[in-house]
């Protein structure tokens, strides 16, 4: 393996001058510069990980901001921070996770100390601090999610408003009438948490348009068994339900269902909206349409990749359109037939 002596010696140079060209510590003219990495290049000379980062000026480290909270859902936040990475390093980054409850003081550290090129956001509240605290720093950053307050801000998420809209579409389309909806625990939507408050709003107001019975419900525990009790209470002709809620709930609703006399499909239809899991192993597989964190962290990294590289910065939001995949929990409702009149 070539060493620095190596190098400075094919090059015609000081050992000296063969590390100011790496680290860029000082300056030497740009002939005897693109000389030194040239021939370090061809002999195969790998410099310490530090001299390099300094001679780009980089560090090559995406940080990804993801704090963990009580009521984390576990599988999406592993989702997430996984497909960010995989992303990350198909661009030649590494990622450092940020997961402390102090979110500000890590994005803090990363930019102030340069220890990394550019910042992704994850799991973000519509009134979230580092909102305020990216439109401060020069270090570039790429929300995955929408703050209440996007203005100085580049955010990338899925469409969970246009998701709400069609779960409601699909069903009133389908002749159904009282559709309810299962929505995240209270404690999610008490921290604020960005995606299942926006998927609710529309859900409500899209179903108040289409002009039928609508109920919201959240689950207390793992499990659908009192959510659908109380959408029954509500809605005693209950024939819709749409999930935006987590794995473990959206799991039980067949069970729940079946204990009371009912099926997915016959009796009662069922979307899984705007949710970062498959439904495709499900006793029943419900229709859904994913959050996809894969599409939402390539968008992400792909902006911020170009931020980095001197790209456009300008604020924007960029909302990707949900796919609807159909598995055969939604089944039309043909309107009871006229009585027949009696025979003569």
């Amino acid at each position: 393996m070539a060493t620095i002596a190596d190098v400075a010696q094919a090059a015609g140079v000081s050992i000296s001058t063969v590390s100011y060209a790496l680290s860029g510590k000082r300056s030497i003219t740009a002939t005897t510069r693109d000389r030194v990495l040239a021939i370090a290049e061809e002999l195969g000379y790998l410099p310490h990980a530090s001299a390099r980062m300094l001679a780009a000026n980089r560090s090559n480290i995406i940080a990804v901001s993801e704090p963990v909270h009580p009521d984390t859902d576990d599988s999406a936040h592993m989702a997430f921070a996984m497909e960010t990475t995989k992303v990350a390093r198909a661009a030649g980054y590494d990622t450092l996770l940020l997961v402390h409850d102090d979110a500000l003081a890590g994005m803090r550290r990363s930019a102030a100390t340069q220890l990394a090129d550019g910042i992704i956001v994850l799991d973000v509240d519509e009134d979230d601090a580092r909102a305020p605290l990216a439109r401060t720093l020069a270090c570039p950053t790429v929300f995955v999610g929408l703050p209440a307050d996007t203005s100085g801000l580049v955010c990338v998420d899925l469409d969970f408003e246009a998701a709400a809209r069609e779960a409601v579409d699909r069903l009133v389309d389908a002749g159904h009438t009282q559709i309810g909806l299962i929505s995240h625990r209270h404690e999610t939507l008490d921290r604020g948490s960005n995606f299942p408050l926006r998927f609710l709003r529309a859900f409500v107001a899209h179903a108040q348009a289409r002009g039928v019975d609508a109920a919201v419900t959240h689950p207390q525990g793992h499990t659908a068994e009192g959510s659908i009790r109380r959408l029954l209470e509500r809605l005693p002709g209950l024939d819709g339900i749409v999930l935006n809620t987590t794995a473990d709930v959206a799991a039980t609703v067949t069970p729940v269902l079946a204990a009371r006399g009912l099926e997915v499909a016959r009796d009662v239809s069922v979307i899984a909206a705007g949710v970062s899991f498959s439904t495709a192993r499900f006793a029943v597989p419900f229709d859904t349409m994913p959050l996809d964190a894969r599409a939402s962290c390539t968008a992400a990294v792909d902006l911020l990749v170009a931020a980095i590289d001197g790209g456009d910065r300008t604020p924007r939001i960029v909302l990707l359109p949900p796919t609807y995949i159909d598995l055969g929990s939604v089944a039309s409702r043909a309107p009871a037939p006229e009585p027949l009149g009696q025979v003569s």
